[in-house]
């Protein structure tokens, strides 16, 4: 049974599923979809063609769906998808996406997007997406499983984060990062691999071995950054060495973190 409080408003066509909460002065647009046991803390927004997937908690001052914060932007429909079980916590704003970045900006399921996060218009985050207080990811980035983003660091528009990888604290994200990749410093500095989150993970001691050794290949071997990866991409058999190596050799939009710089 849904429990929605006397104040909230909930526009006519809003889909309400199963179970949900909704707490005081929320606002739910007529063309969202909410799915089982979504809650909604005090004064969320919701609008915009949103859907949201069961059992995600927003909370307070959240606005979800909202416009993009592009000039371009003309007024198209175009929408937001949230997965399930997701944690979106206060003044977090995720915009709705553009006609010239394909429409839609999506989220997956099982994140945590801290206070004040931002997704911007067209992004597209994997799962288990970890955003620190005050990130933001700017439009058209593509953010893979299992990255964690650090406290007040922002990604550059059509920027692209590797599954697994860390971004420090304080780091402006101004091209791709490789799969696994540790970046930090201001203006974001490829510093090693993300080994710790490896491990926690339970990847093979053997793969481990195999990415560092990939790793030096990449910061000192001959050629250029992605004869290097071709080359690593080859002379490997760990499946997480050929997906950086993928990675690097598949089409971006920016260029991309090498190490040491």
């Amino acid at each position: 049974m849904n429990q929605i409080h006397p104040s909230a408003i909930i526009e006519e066509g809003a889909q309400i599923g199963a179970d949900c909460v909704i707490g005081p002065f929320c606002i739910v647009g007529p063309k969202v979809v909410l799915g089982d046991r979504v809650e909604l803390k005090s004064h969320v927004v919701v609008t915009g063609d949103t859907t949201v997937g069961e059992d995600t908690v927003i909370f307070s001052f959240a606005v979800i769906g909202e416009i993009p914060q592009d000039k371009k932007f003309g007024g198209e429909e175009t929408s937001v998808v949230i997965g399930a079980r997701n944690r979106i916590r206060e003044h977090v704003t995720v915009n709705a996406g553009t006609a010239g970045g394909g429409g839609v900006t999506r989220i997956g399921d099982d994140c945590l997007l801290m206070a004040g996060c931002h997704v911007a218009h067209d992004c597209q985050l994997g799962n288990r997406v970890i955003m620190v207080n005050h990130a933001g990811a700017a439009g058209h980035c593509i953010v893979e499983d299992d990255v964690i983003i650090g406290g007040i660091s922002g990604l550059h528009q059509w920027v692209r984060v590797g599954r697994g990888a860390i971004i420090g604290a304080l780091t402006m994200v101004p091209n791709d990062v490789i799969p696994y990749g540790l970046v930090q410093a201001p203006r974001g500095e490829l510093d090693g691999l993300n080994l710790i989150g490896l491990k926690r993970r339970g990847v093979a001691r053997s793969d481990i071995t195999q990415l560092r050794a990939a790793f030096q290949m990449l910061a000192q071997g001959e050629g250029t950054f992605q004869d290097r990866a071709r080359r690593m991409g080859e002379e490997f058999d760990s499946d997480y060495v050929r997906e950086i190596a993928e990675f690097i050799l598949g089409q971006t939009d920016r260029s991309y973190l090498t190490p040491g710089k």
